[in-house]
C-alpha cells in the first residue's frame, strides 16, 4: 500500500517553526518512502481562520520546498460530506442536541460533585444527555442555540474495544470515555475538528498521520468515530513538540519564529528547516 500523508494547519496564523517541522515530517515520510503528500486547510471556524493565513502559509511550504501532490482540500467546501456522517451517526442514536451555554457547563465545573477532568480540563457532565425525548423536541422548536454531542458510553458499547498504532509508542489500547461526550458538531458550524479530521483522512486515502504528540488524547475519539464508521485506522507517528532553551513550545503568537520573518531575515530554505530539526533534537521526547 502506498504512504499517504497529510499536513492540515488552521489558517489562523502563520506557520511558525513548529508547524515546519510537522509539515516536514509528513513531507519527509511521504518522499522518503515514495509516496503522497497531501495538504489540507482546516478552516470549518469560520470566524478565527482567515484566507489571507491560508495563502501565506501555502507560500511557506512552496518556498520551503514541501510541495505537494493534487489540490488543496479545504474543509469549509465539503460541509455536505460531513453532514452525511452525521446524519449516519444520529440514524444509530448515538448523538445528542445539547443546550449548555459555557457558562452552564463552567458553572457545573465548579460545583462540589463537578465533573471529571480529562487530559483536556473538565468532561462535560452530561447534562443534556439525560433529558427526554419530549423536552428536545420542545428546546429545538423553541431554536434554542445548540450543539451536537457525542454519546460517548453508549458509542462504545456499540464500537466495542479498539486499538490504534503509534510509532514511537506502539499498540494503543483505544480509551472512548477520556474526552467524555465530547462536540461533533458546533452551535456555529455543522461539523467539528474530531468529525472532519477522520472523515477527511478516510475520503482523502490516508495511511500515516503525523502530527503532534498535543493531539494524542483525541487518537483515541478518532479511533472510536473510524471504528463506528466502518473506516481503516491509518498508523499514527504523535511526534515531540519543539521547544525554545526555556523549554516554552513555539506558538503562532512568537513573531520573530515565523517562516516569514526568518525568510526576512535572509535565511534560506535550507537553514529554516536545519533550525527546525535542531530543536526537534533539543526538545524534550514524546
Amino acid at each position: 500500500m502506498s504512504l499517504v500523508t497529510r499536513f492540515a494547519p488552521s489558517p489562523t496564523g502563520e506557520l511558525h517553526l513548529g508547524s515546519a517541522y510537522s509539515a516536514w515530517t509528513g513531507w519527509h515520510r511521504a518522499r522518503e518512502a515514495g509516496g503522497t503528500f497531501l495538504v489540507r486547510i482546516e478552516d470549518i471556524d469560520i470566524r478565527r481562520c482567515k484566507r489571507q493565513f491560508e495563502t501565506a502559509i501555502l507560500t511557506d511550504l512552496r518556498w520551503l520546498g514541501f510541495t505537494w501532490d493534487g489540490e488543496v482540500r479545504r474543509q469549509s467546501e465539503h460541509f455536505a460530506d460531513y453532514g452525511k456522517v452525521l446524519d449516519a451517526l444520529d440514524a444509530q442514536g448515538l448523538i445528542y442536541p445539547c443546550f449548555c451555554s459555557r457558562a452552564d457547563i463552567a458553572a457545573s465545573a465548579g460545583a462540589p460533585h463537578g465533573p471529571v477532568h480529562g487530559p483536556d480540563g473538565p468532561l462535560y457532565p452530561g447534562t443534556c444527555r439525560h433529558l427526554s425525548t419530549a423536552e428536545r423536541r420542545e428546546r429545538l422548536r423553541a431554536g434554542r442555540e445548540h450543539c451536537l454531542r457525542l454519546d460517548a458510553e453508549r458509542a462504545a458499547a456499540q464500537a466495542g474495544p479498539y486499538r490504534f498504532f503509534d510509532e514511537p509508542r506502539g499498540w494503543i489500547e483505544g480509551q472512548p470515555m477520556l474526552l467524555g461526550d465530547i462536540v461533533i458538531a458546533r452551535k456555529d458550524t455543522p461539523t467539528s475538528y474530531h468529525l472532519s479530521v477522520v472523515v477527511d483522512d478516510h475520503l482523502q486515502g490516508v495511511t500515516l498521520v503525523t502530527r503532534g504528540e498535543d493531539v494524542l488524547p483525541s487518537t483515541h475519539v478518532h479511533g472510536l468515530l473510524q471504528k463506528l464508521l466502518g473506516y481503516a485506522t491509518p498508523r499514527y507517528a504523535h511526534h515531540k513538540l519543539l521547544t525554545d532553551a526555556t523549554g516554552r513550545r513555539f506558538a503562532k503568537r512568537d513573531r520573530d519564529m515565523t517562516i516569514r520573518a526568518m525568510r526576512e531575515q535572509g535565511l534560506s530554505p535550507e537553514e529554516v528547516v536545519a533550525r527546525a530539526l535542531a530543536a526537534a533534537r533539543s526538545s524534550p521526547p514524546p
